[in-house]
């Protein structure tokens, strides 16, 4: 592949055969191969800066002069943010495994209101696919994540918020959510 974001999303061991591109891989069957074409795609067309092109062209002619015509402009955005991280968390939440789409929500790490361009606000590392009790603890940092993917749960959290909380196993990060996720954190320090 030669989409560089796309490669370090990958854990995959790349082999030595001659061809295009920035690495390459190979696989045992065909189910293997289409599995991974899948994913690739996926990751394609939600890494940055894709989410963004598609915001601006959808947006361009759009006036932004009024409260109301903003917010036409950021629902536009916020639906984007969120099918791309459907994409790139295989509509699945990483903490839960639920997959159904009406409990799953577009969580940010650094929220819409402080990220600091249409950039930042639509890149899928800074951003989960949250099931719904699972996003409106992280909005509310309540609950945030250190940076092997494992949860850190308030001190003001109920027993029974925390029975409610499951999880099983650490989310899988990147660089970038590492990176965003320092913010997030000290934030949810900072509220106890």
């Amino acid at each position: 592949t030669d989409h560089a974001g796309v490669v370090a999303e990958f854990d995959w061991s790349t082999t030595a055969m001659p061809g295009p591109g920035k690495s390459r891989y190979a696989f045992g069957t065909l189910s293997e191969l289409y599995m991974a074409l899948n994913r690739v795609y996926a990751l394609a067309i939600s890494l940055p800066n894709a989410p963004l092109m598609e915001f601006e062209r959808r947006v361009t002619d759009l006036p932004r002069t009024t409260e109301v015509e903003r917010l036409v402009v950021q629902r536009i955005g916020q639906d984007i943010f969120r099918t791309r991280l459907m994409d790139y968390w295989q509509g699945r939440c990483p903490v839960t495994g639920i997959t159904d789409p009406a409990l799953l929500r577009a969580s940010h790490i650094i929220p819409w209101s402080d990220c600091e361009s249409d950039a930042e606000r639509l890149d899928v590392h800074n951003g989960f696919l949250l099931s719904a009790l699972w996003d409106a603890a992280f909005d509310r940092a309540l609950v945030t994540f250190d940076d092997q993917g494992s949860p850190e749960f308030s001190r003001g959290l109920s027993g029974q918020a925390l029975v409610e909380l499951r999880w099983t196993a650490p989310i899988p990060l990147t660089d970038e959510h590492r990176r965003r996720l320092v913010r997030h954190r000290e934030r949810a320090r900072s509220l106890g």
